[in-house]
């Protein structure tokens, strides 16, 4: 007799499995612990087998007569419906394996040691956020150029330019990752070149001119706000790092005895190890916050717990409140600052730009030569420091 709706709901299990019956090979298995499976008995090229249909109540008994059904017109066209249930599996995991996002995430865990942490997590949170909605599931060899650009054009039309071209970037290592291992034959996002308009430099706001500097570091020594952002402020022009390794300097990176701030290669925009030789003016700051602060790891902490780095908006907080607006002055702007009049002032350009930390266009000679120039350079940052007070008295 062939089953029911109410049947399948209300028969009880027993101290062992058994088998209810529906008709045409389909029958229900019903488990000690009261689970009930539905099972589809054939035959294959001579052979019994068993095809498993699912669970109840997730499958109803419509549904399993539907399976049933559709296994029978296979075996009518002479195929398998269980070997043909594991292909279908088969290549739903390799459409899985070989999915963008699949490809994006192996590539960003094989390649964020690389990186920052903060640069590693900001680069898959735009992959989730712009990409992968959009790309993650196709197989990467089947997406086309056109459909790479209509993602890329939502973050345009936002007016994110600059991020829709980083974000083509990372797809394009993306797509390369993807040749190199073997699942997929091209990078389209080469075809993509010139496809979104141009990012018109910005340049972040600085003061080069001599005398505005000497205003600017008068005003800095008479800031009256806390003494780590005080000495933070004061620190800044004399190492003209980047703002987030100034306020990521820890004590154990500063040797007193050499004069010098080694910044660890993690810690680097370029992953490569960062020598800063220490004025006797830069020595006298931090010897000034060392009571405060020297007891902790970082140099300059956060106001609210010693355990973390001061804000990434502390200094140029604290620069507003003095009055400099964001199109004068910025944490950025010490770097041109020394930039621009370190080269006016004749010193060796290529030991400016290693000071700078500037890519060096060879990665692998730049990681052995951090130190490249560093007796000009510890002359060049002593001359800065003194021209700095120079430009203070006047």
């Amino acid at each position: 007799m062939a089953l029911t709706d109410t049947k399948v709901r209300t028969v009880k299990s027993k101290e062992k499995s058994f088998k209810i019956a529906d008709g045409k090979g389909l029958f229900l298995v019903v488990q000690p612990n009261g689970s009930k499976y539905w099972r589809f008995r054939y035959r294959f090229a001579d052979k019994e087998k068993l095809l498993a249909l699912g669970i109840y109540p997730d499958v109803t008994l419509a549904d399993a007569r539907r399976k049933r059904d559709e296994a029978r017109k296979q075996l009518a066209d002479t195929i398998d419906p269980g070997m043909a249930k594991q292909l279908k599996k088969r290549a739903q995991r390799i459409t899985a394996e070989n999915s963008f996002e699949t490809i994006a995430r192996e590539w960003h865990i094989k390649f964020s040691a690389k990186w920052t942490p903060q640069h590693g997590t900001k680069i898959l949170i735009r992959l989730e956020k712009d990409i992968f909605p959009w790309l993650g599931n196709p197989p990467i060899a089947e997406i086309n150029a056109p459909e790479l650009l209509s993602v890329l054009r939502r973050i345009e039309n936002r007016g994110a330019l600059e991020t829709a071209h980083r974000t083509l970037q990372y797809c394009g290592q993306i797509f390369r990752y993807a040749i190199a291992t073997g699942r997929a034959e091209r990078d389209i996002s080469f075809d993509l070149r010139g496809a979104i308009p141009p990012v018109k430099k910005r340049h972040l706001a600085s003061i080069t001119n001599p005398k505005l500097i000497g205003t600017l570091l008068r005003t800095l020594k008479e800031y009256n706000g806390h003494l780590i952002t005080k000495c933070a402020l004061q620190l800044a022009p004399l190492v003209f790092v980047r703002p987030g390794e100034l306020r990521q300097a820890e004590w154990r990176e500063i040797n007193f005895e050499t004069a010098e701030w080694r910044i660890p290669a993690e810690k680097m925009k370029m992953r490569i190890t960062h020598i800063v030789p220490l004025s006797t003016q830069a020595l006298g700051i931090l010897r000034e916050i060392q009571p405060l602060t020297g007891h902790g790891k970082y140099v300059f902490p956060s106001l609210r717990t010693y355990t973390r780095p001061m804000s990434n908006n502390a200094v140029l907080a604290a620069l507003r409140r003095m009055g400099y607006a964001k199109d004068e002055m910025t944490g950025h702007g010490f770097r041109s600052m020394a930039s621009t009049l370190l080269n006016e002032q004749g010193w060796n350009r290529d030991a400016i730009e290693r000071q700078l930390a500037h890519a060096e266009r060879n990665n692998i000679r730049a990681a052995y030569n951090y130190a490249e120039y560093l007796p000009e350079r510890r002359k060049m940052m002593q001359h800065w420091a003194d021209y700095l007070d120079e430009l203070i008295k006047n």
